[in-house]
């Protein structure tokens, strides 16, 4: 089966746009006025899991773009470049291209692990950071190596860097995406119904899509024996000296809360850490009202 990669432009209140930016394409969904808030999708999704926030920060005064990662949904999806340096190096590029000087990242899963990286690798252009279930990445990569627990709820990245395998089971069927959110979202929510596992799997079946998806993770792999994945944690031992805010599941099956404490050590001037009850690792989609609370609340506290 394959899906056309206009099967992302999903109607709504919100506008389509594709911008040119670091020598790629990008789709863009935006709406509101105001200061810009960029938001980045997680695995195994696309930018309408933005969907409820777009809508409420828009009515609360701001300017909101949820953009496809490289190599996801509508955005092109080249042989290469799915290292977190370009990925933030992509966010940066948008972020101008829209017009603005900077911006409020916000990232969920893998875009929160670019959104903590934002003010280390580009912090010309970036306001604010909110991430929702990822801590910051030295913190993600200490409870990989020291948490038992973590490292079995971790173990689908291994098997991402397996050539071929993953992509084939992606393109087969939507057995695999549909594993992984019910995996990591809270057993006593209602995510993800069935139009959420189709939605999240179609998408996946977009050509080259899940080969990109995970080339993302492979990086992260493949760079803990090279150099380039030291000196980029190397990096990220710097402070962090912009806003910071953290959400975090109490049920959340992919990120274990148990395992991740401690990213404010990184944060010494502005740090806010809220946790979700009863919610897993789509907090996006399994807990909107609190989610899009906590995300106005702390907007409008920002200088």
């Amino acid at each position: 089966m394959s899906v056309d990669a206009a099967f992302v432009n999903i109607d709504g209140p919100w506008e389509h746009r594709y911008v040119s930016a670091n020598g790629a394409r990008f789709h863009i969904a935006e709406m509101g006025e105001g200061p810009l808030v960029v938001m980045l999708h997680g695995f195994p999704q696309f930018w309408f899991t933005w969907r409820h926030q777009m809508v409420a920060l828009a009515e609360a005064g701001y300017r909101v773009a949820a953009m496809d990662l490289r190599g996801y949904g509508g955005s092109d999806k080249p042989p290469r470049g799915y290292d977190t340096y370009m990925a933030t190096l992509d966010t940066d590029s948008v972020i101008r291209a829209l017009g603005e000087k900077d911006a409020v990242v916000m990232g969920q899963g893998l875009g929160g692990w670019i959104a903590w990286s934002m003010p280390t690798l580009r912090p010309e252009v970036t306001r604010a950071v909110a991430s929702l279930s990822m801590p910051h990445p030295r913190i993600m990569r200490h409870a990989t190596w020291t948490n038992a627990r973590q490292r079995r709820a971790s173990s689908w990245v291994v098997g991402l860097q397996k050539p071929f395998v993953p992509e084939r089971e992606m393109a087969r069927s939507h057995d695999y995406v549909a594993e992984l959110l019910q995996a990591w979202a809270s057993p006593a929510g209602s995510f993800p119904t069935a139009e959420d596992v189709c939605r999240y799997g179609d998408a996946m079946m977009i050509p080259f899509v899940a080969h990109s998806a995970a080339e993302h993770y492979r990086w992260l792999g493949r760079s803990s024996v090279r150099p380039d994945g030291p000196i980029f944690m190397r990096r990220m031992r710097h402070a962090i000296r912009v806003p910071v805010l953290q959400l975090q599941g109490t049920d959340d099956g992919c990120v274990l809360a148990e395992a991740t404490h401690g990213s404010g050590a990184f944060v010494p001037s502005d740090f806010r850490q809220v946790k979700v009850p009863g919610a897993g690792h789509f907090l996006t989609e399994e807990a909107p009202e609190q989610v899009n609370a906590a995300l106005i609340s702390w907007l409008n506290s920002l200088a």
